[in-house]
């Protein structure tokens, strides 16, 4: 498992790409092994991913009768969720790869586009904290989370332009399908699974 520093470093890598200063690809491992390597950000990530399953099942809680219990089930069905979102993207991502002849891009991008996710998923956590202990506070929120989203999608177009070069039109359609699907997803997998709060 990558220390604290090698994520540090990492990130400043990824930092480097968004400022499109090519300096970043130095401080990223884009090789094979590093590639596999960069999936341990799911577990950097998984403090702030258990703050947001907990304040899931608190919403869940709230809109279901007061008798309504959740178990290890209803953990296990938001792992699903969480893993289903990190991984699918990723193979679509692979797919449009292929057909437009850039798999040889594939271990960069899933690597930047992990490490990407750490610093996206605490961000989240601190929306997140703030709704709960900020009464009133969800327009404020709304509002965060979507500058939050529109700085992920700048700073992953501009991280997957330094990658694959400069191809607008693949660059906005590789974006979209490692932005949208996950999204989707999410709402869905969670209605299926049961584990989405009523009304």
């Amino acid at each position: 498992m990558p220390t604290f520093r090698e994520v540090q470093y990492y990130l400043s890598g990824l930092w480097l790409l968004i400022r499109m200063d090519a300096r970043g690809f130095q401080y990223l491992d884009i090789s094979d092994r590093g590639m596999l390597r960069s999936f341990w950000a799911i577990l950097w990530s998984l403090p702030p991913i258990g703050i947001s399953w907990l304040w899931w099942q608190r919403a869940y809680l709230t809109a279901m009768p007061p008798e309504t219990s959740t178990g290890l089930a209803f953990f296990l069905r938001l792992a699903l969720v969480e893993a289903t979102n990190w991984v699918i993207p990723l193979v679509l991502a692979g797919v449009l790869l292929l057909i437009f002849r850039f798999g040889d891009k594939f271990a960069p991008i899933v690597v930047a586009v992990n490490w990407l996710g750490v610093p996206t998923s605490y961000l989240n956590a601190l929306l997140i904290a703030l709704i709960a202990f900020v009464p009133g506070s969800s327009g404020l929120v709304a509002l965060l989370w979507l500058v939050l989203m529109m700085a992920v999608i700048f700073s992953l177009a501009r991280i997957l332009r330094m990658i694959c070069g400069a191809h607008p039109l693949f660059i906005g359609a590789l974006t979209l399908v490692l932005m949208i699907p996950s999204m989707l997803l999410t709402d869905f997998l969670q209605r299926f699974l049961g584990v989405y709060p009523p009304g």
